[in-house]
């Protein structure tokens, strides 16, 4: 069985059905050096015990394939150069990954040599295959301390606080990736006019060429957000400059980022997603140490997912409000109409101070130009547009976090 780990511009109902396949498929076990070591490039889990749960007893050990999540990890963990570890499975090097890995968690083999192995256990995050004799997944070596939130259940406690917030929202676009789950909320019903932020701004999917990107970065599951037909998406250039009140949420099964919640700004022309990270809410994913064969207390689990729906709840009724919008929106509008007389030097400065990288500083040129704003707002809709054409859903959910950034550099 194969358990997909990513998909990008899913419907909510495409993400629930992954999830609750991953759901079926997930173990998580807090184990000690000793009972870990490479094989192959693989990891060998020998000696824990079976997992006993609702689903019945589930034996462990065995052989898992390593994400390139999980190897960063190995590789913090160990003190392994983590692009030493990448350029050995480039390489196909598995005898010296093996080496590596074996030698810094039980020490050297050589009698001689005053034993050195590692005397601290880890919570591994695994799919299991359900196939036998073939490998499941290893997601995650995480400190004993790490506090699991698994995302189906944010994803709840999220749509239980819109409920109780009693908003009128549509999710309109879902990624999931190996380290996280990004998800996009906003109100139709919200929504105000930012006439300089959006003066002869069109979209830039109007071109074939980065419309077909759009559609690449989504893959099988490509299934463009409904709002379009439902909210007039594509009108000529200068028509229809509206903003929608939305907010984003995410999460990290696996210790990349915590639960975060930011409000953002959704452009009717073209999806672009305009974030304000200044307002972002985070809830970090520290928990007790649990010890070997150790259980989570269900009761601390309910908790914090309480925890989430209240903030949520509270949030939504803050950033979906019209006051909250105008508000941005005013903001927005200061700066919006700075113009832009040299795009590729204004670009590349803006590219340089914000960390882009040389392919991104070119998409983001090409959008600048398809979007017809001359302006520092057309950088930032050149920013967010652009993202959405980035297959690595972790990447286009940070570029949205720069853009206001992107804009303040003009």
């Amino acid at each position: 069985m194969s358990i997909a780990t990513c998909v990008r511009h899913a419907q909510l109902g495409d993400l629930v059905g992954l999830l609750n396949a991953q759901q079926a498929a997930k173990v998580d076990v807090v184990a000690p050096a000793s009972a870990l070591s490479a094989s192959d490039g693989l990891l060998q889990l020998s000696g824990v015990e079976p997992i006993l749960d609702e689903r019945g007893f589930t034996l462990v050990d065995g052989l898992y394939r390593p994400t390139a999540a999980a190897d960063a990890h190995l590789g913090s963990k160990l003190k392994i150069p983590v692009g030493y570890l990448k350029w050995l499975r480039e390489q196909s090097r598995t005898d010296l990954y093996d080496a590596n890995v074996n030698g810094l968690l039980h020490g050297p083999d050589d009698p001689r040599l005053t034993p050195t192995g590692d005397e601290r256990s880890f919570l591994l995050r695994l799919f299991t295959s359900g196939v036998p004799d073939e490998p499941g997944i290893l997601r995650a070596v995480l400190s004993d301390r790490y506090g699991i939130i698994d995302n189906l259940d944010v994803l709840t406690a999220v749509l239980e606080g819109i409920r109780q917030a009693d908003a009128d929202v549509s999710v309109r676009a879902c990624d999931l990736t190996e380290s996280s789950m990004h998800c996009k909320v906003y109100s139709p019903k919200v929504r105000a006019l930012a006439p300089s932020f959006l003066s002869n701004y069109r979209s830039p999917f109007a071109n074939p060429e980065l419309e077909a990107e759009r559609r690449h970065a989504a893959g099988e599951l490509q299934r463009w957000r409904p709002v379009a037909a439902g909210e007039g998406r594509g009108y000529r250039a200068g028509s229809e400059p509206v903003v929608f009140a939305g907010f984003r949420f995410s999460n990290s099964e696996i210790g990349h980022h915590a639960v975060t919640l930011k409000p953002e700004l959704m452009v009717q022309i073209c999806g672009n997603g305009l974030t304000l990270p200044m307002f972002a809410y985070t809830k970090r994913h520290i928990g007790d140490r649990l010890e070997v064969g150790g259980t989570w207390s269900q009761d601390t689990y309910r908790k914090r997912l309480a925890v989430i729906t209240a903030e949520t709840r509270d949030k939504v009724a803050e950033w979906l409000s019209p006051q909250f919008l105008a508000a941005r929106v005013t903001e927005l509008e200061r700066h919006a109409a700075t113009p832009v007389t040299h795009p590729e030097r204004s670009i590349e400065v803006v590219s340089k101070k914000l960390g882009f990288t040389e392919d991104e500083r070119f998409g983001i040129l090409r959008h600048f130009i398809a979007g017809g704003q001359l302006t520092a707002a057309g950088i930032a809709n050149a920013v967010t547009s652009y993202s959405q054409t980035v297959p690595d859903a972790d990447r286009a959910d940070s570029l949205d976090d720069l853009a206001l950034q992107a804009m303040s550099l003009v």
